[in-house]
């Protein structure tokens, strides 16, 4: 997968295009990743031991990989691609060709 927790990214596809923000977690396996301030849903909690309040608590719910683009230092968004430098394999952006793994 192209994109690894802490990557600011947007969103290219769905009801949040446009938005941008952080990968606050990434599931590998399922292509999935959650975005900071992307997606969000309201869940209505019933108070219990350790929310003794309960209510409705908003959060983010996992968006596909594919919707979103890497954002590289510049703020710009585009394809991700691999090569080898140095006998180490990095992620550069395709468009501007900076190198995003340091």
């Amino acid at each position: 997968m192209f994109v690894k927790k802490g990557d600011r990214v947007k969103v290219i596809s769905g009801k949040d295009k446009g938005k941008e923000g952080v990968v606050l977690t990434a599931f590998p396996k399922k292509d999935k990743v959650i975005v900071e301030g992307v997606n969000k849903f309201k869940k209505h909690q019933k108070p219990n031991n350790a929310n003794q309040q309960g209510g409705i608590i908003e959060a983010e719910a996992p968006i596909h990989a594919s919707n979103v683009q890497v954002l590289d230092k510049n703020g710009i968004a585009a394809r991700i691609g691999k090569k080898q430098i140095d006998g180490k394999k990095v992620r550069y952006n395709k468009k501007s060709g900076e190198i995003l793994d340091n």
